[in-house]
């Protein structure tokens, strides 16, 4: 089961994605943990305060955090448990652009690569987990022009947006905190 939660920056959307994961570990996955995967790198003062906000809004809410900024492949769940990827644009740039990111082509094997990094890796989680929250941001209304290596980002993580949509039971955009179904 996976839910695919998005919406632009300040948009409330993790803490609706939290709510889900939330709601289905005491309703359908009480015996199950719930793990809240942990994407953003603290590159920068910036970061580490978004990373500080995030983390008090899940206090008390019974999330175990894994930090995995890149390789998802490391990470091994059971069928009881629920599990939030927080978030895809994050994990998207730390494979594109941390040393141990596994996305370092562009084009056509940029994209075989995005398959083994991303996404085999989300339908594999995707099928260990009893239920799957995952988090991605919605970049692409700007309108701006940018560089050769931002198009190629805001390209893969179309692509990865879409496979997810494709893929989820439900998904939702987040607009000033009201959900908008989309599917």
């Amino acid at each position: 089961m996976l839910y695919l939660i998005t919406g632009g920056s300040g948009s409330g959307k993790s803490e609706y994605a939290e709510n889900i994961a939330v709601s289905k570990h005491q309703l359908e996955f009480p015996d199950g943990t719930l793990y809240y995967i942990a994407a953003m790198y603290p590159y920068d003062d910036e970061c580490r305060e978004r990373i500080k906000k995030h983390r008090e809004m899940r206090k008390g809410k019974g999330f175990q955090t894994i930090e995995c900024f890149t390789n998802l492949e490391k990470l091994q769940v059971e069928k009881k448990d629920v599990v939030l990827v927080e978030c895809m644009s994050n994990l998207l740039a730390n494979e594109m652009y941390r040393e141990e990111g596994r996305i370092k082509g562009r084009g056509k094997e940029g994209e075989r690569q995005l398959e083994a990094a991303i996404l085999d890796e989300i339908i594999r989680l995707e099928r260990q987990a009893g239920c799957l929250v995952v988090v991605t941001n919605e970049i692409f209304s700007a309108g701006a022009e940018y560089g050769e290596e931002t198009e190629e980002y805001l390209r893969f993580l179309g692509k990865i947006n879409v496979f997810l949509a494709q893929m989820a039971e439900r998904a939702e955009e987040i607009v000033y905190t009201i959900p908008v179904p989309l599917k």
